[in-house]
């Protein structure tokens, strides 16, 4: 179970204080938007007006979150100015098509330029590797506070890379301290267990899945060696923005075919019962509980658990 708090004024503040700070660089409180006669709503509906065949004004409305009686007092202005115009639907001649005329076009492509130029110039401040950061960061933030998309985004397992170790570790300890309260001995825990993978690693019969998604670290989990008929698997987790992808099960999957192909007889593993959706998905794979015993870990009161798949 997540456990979700309200966020403390620092962070609203934190937020505030970006807000205030990107519209102030992009110059978003101008009275018109990079010095042409058109405010920053104005601009936006000729953006889309440009790029999208085929609009009505209620497709406006949905799609930017606009008043409908602001959106048709701006298309009646527009359309006084020449700007835009509007056909009949071919289905339905309630609806009416809005487009750009000739002039709207004009318009509007000194303002596309200026805004292309304008965010040029502010990346060519930063070095390339600053750029990609900032961009990966916007892209964050639209992942967090955008509608989530339907579509699954593909992810690949790859081995394990340098700066794996460090990055996972950081996440592990993170996730588990805002989802169940643990301390830093968990995050402890993980880089002791990951340091030595690394420096015992044997590749006959160890191995490790790093799940990446867009670029970045999603998920992973490890084989490793606990004696020559049994494998232990450790360290699963998938990030909270990529759970309900299917990357959980797919990571035990590739487990459990390996100590199989490695002639393995038992795929062992060690958990704790509150992570419910870990434990569903060693059930589904078919591995059995065999051990439970209370400790206390972590700076909490616990339950560990020993789960075994016969291979």
């Amino acid at each position: 179970m997540t456990i979700h708090n309200h966020p403390g004024k620092d962070r609203i503040d934190a937020v505030r204080a970006f807000n205030r700070f990107y519209t102030r660089q992009l110059g978003l409180l101008d009275e018109g938007l990079l010095k042409s006669p058109f405010s920053l709503t104005e601009a936006r509906v000729l953006y889309e007006l440009a790029h999208r065949d085929g609009l009505v004004a209620s497709d406006l409305v949905r799609d930017l979150g606009l008043d409908p009686g602001y959106v048709s007092r701006l298309l009646k202005k527009f359309e006084e100015r020449g700007l835009v115009g509007r056909e009949a639907s071919e289905t339905d001649a309630r609806r009416a098509s809005i487009a750009l005329t000739p002039a709207g076009r004009e318009a509007f492509a000194p303002l596309n330029q200026d805004s292309h130029d304008q965010v040029r110039a502010l990346l060519d401040r930063l070095a390339p590797a600053e750029q990609e950061r900032l961009v990966n960061a916007m892209r964050t933030v639209q992942d967090l506070l955008g509608d989530r998309p339907e579509a699954k985004v593909p992810y690949i397992l790859r081995p394990l890379q340098v700066g794996d170790i460090g990055w996972i570790t950081h996440r592990q300890g993170l996730i588990y301290a805002q989802d169940y309260g643990w301390d830093e001995t968990y995050e402890a825990l993980v880089a002791e267990i990951l340091g030595e993978f690394v420096k015992n690693f044997v590749p006959q019969w160890e191995r490790s899945w790093i799940a990446e998604r867009e670029g970045e670290v999603v998920g992973s989990v490890f084989v490793m060696r606990k004696s020559p008929k049994v494998a232990k698997l450790r360290l699963l987790y998938v990030e909270p923005s990529a759970r309900g992808l299917g990357i959980g099960r797919r990571l035990v999957d590739e487990c459990i075919a390996f100590a199989r192909a490695k002639g393995y007889r038992t795929l062992t593993l060690w958990t704790n019962d509150i992570l419910g959706s870990a434990r569903r998905i060693y059930q589904a794979a078919g591995f059995k509980l065999v051990e439970e015993e209370r400790h206390h870990s972590f700076g909490k009161d616990l339950v560990g658990q020993t789960w075994n798949l016969e291979l």
